[in-house]
């Protein structure tokens, strides 16, 4: 699975937030938002495209990955390693020091009352 540093998420989301754009205005924007050289932009732009979540065609900067997508893989991938693949294990851990408000219940129970409607309940 792809990965980012906390950098480069930064850079990432001024590709998903504008795609497609040329290169040199994300570079621009890069000076203009993180206060990058274009040579450090350039640099990471190569390595996440390297990593498969983004290309660089003809100068043309678009994703090959979605935001959503990526973090889906990647909250999956936490999941996996942390917990043993176990949602309801993540959930325990993660409300022991946070309590969910109400509506963060609710969003959950219509999630999972969605899920058993599509049929991706196990």
């Amino acid at each position: 699975m792809p990965t980012m540093g906390p950098l480069e998420s930064r850079f990432a989301d001024l590709i998903w937030s504008r795609e497609p754009l040329q290169s040199r205005a994300l570079v621009a924007l890069a000076e203009t938002e993180l206060h990058w050289k274009p040579t450090t932009s350039y640099t990471v732009l190569k390595r996440l495209c390297d990593r498969g979540i983004f290309q660089n065609q003809g100068g043309t900067v678009t994703s090959l990955l979605s935001r959503a997508d990526f973090y889906a893989m990647k909250s999956e991938q936490f999941v996996e390693e942390t917990f043993d693949g176990s949602l309801p294990a993540f959930l325990t851990a993660f409300t022991r020091r946070k309590k969910l408000s109400d509506r963060e219940i609710a969003q959950l129970q219509a999630l999972i009352d969605q899920m058993g409607r599509d049929g991706h309940g196990d």
